[in-house]
């Protein structure tokens, strides 16, 4: 991996991987982790995985988006999506700003991850989440210092999903069956050329996992 890159990993019906620091690295890094829940309709089909080294890029005033899943503007990634969803990485030079457009059928959130950011005039230092919601049409974003944020859109769920360890389920069962799969070895599959055992899964916990939906 290298900055502005993207590995895409579709766990489906199951999947084992192994994430490591190369032997020769600088010491530092940084990246951005995202899971993204599959549609009933989806969540059974064959795992896959992508690189993809050359992302498309919007700009928009001051703003230059790479756009990492599904389209911003003019800009199509293409990395495979399952649900309407998009994502992207803005930056701003200092005193940068630009209108980012919008769609109003989905609902969105912004993350700041370097320099401190002004979502349509809210301050956002790196940290928290700030949801902005849905039925807008644009945001604008403006930066105090150089400026890195990530920009996270799509249509609301209305599926309730477990997420317990690593995996994401619709029941209790479901997660334990997952579970006596991975520690049998019998769906997963096996990372060749990984030096070591797999990871045991923790003990279930002794209460009943429940769904969730996107609304507590």
């Amino acid at each position: 991996m290298r900055p502005g890159r993207l590995n895409l990993m579709t766990a489906g019906r199951g999947i084992s991987h192994s994430e490591e620091t190369p032997t020769v690295n600088s010491g530092v890094l940084q990246g951005v982790q995202l899971w993204v829940a599959l549609p009933d309709a989806a969540r059974a089909r064959p795992p896959a995985f992508a690189h993809h080294a050359d992302l498309p890029v919007f700009t928009a005033g001051g703003l230059r988006a790479t756009v990492i899943m599904s389209e911003l503007g003019d800009a199509v990634s293409p990395a495979t999506t399952f649900s309407p969803l998009t994502s992207a990485e803005i930056t701003a030079a200092a005193g940068a700003e630009g209108v980012v457009p919008l769609r109003a059928d989905f609902e969105y959130a912004v993350l700041t991850l370097d320099g401190a950011a002004m979502i349509d005039g809210q301050e956002l230092k790196p940290g928290p989440l700030l949801y902005v919601g849905e039925g807008r049409t644009s945001l604008r974003i403006a930066a105090g210092p150089a400026t890195r944020v990530l920009l996270l859109g799509g249509e609301p769920s209305t599926e309730s999903l477990v997420m317990w360890w690593n995996f994401v389920a619709r029941t209790h069962e479901e997660v334990l069956e997952a579970r006596a799969a991975w520690e049998s070895g019998s769906l997963f599959g096996e990372v060749h050329g990984y030096e070591g055992p797999p990871l045991p899964a923790p003990p279930m916990p002794i209460t009943r996992l429940v769904p969730r939906g996107r609304i507590r």
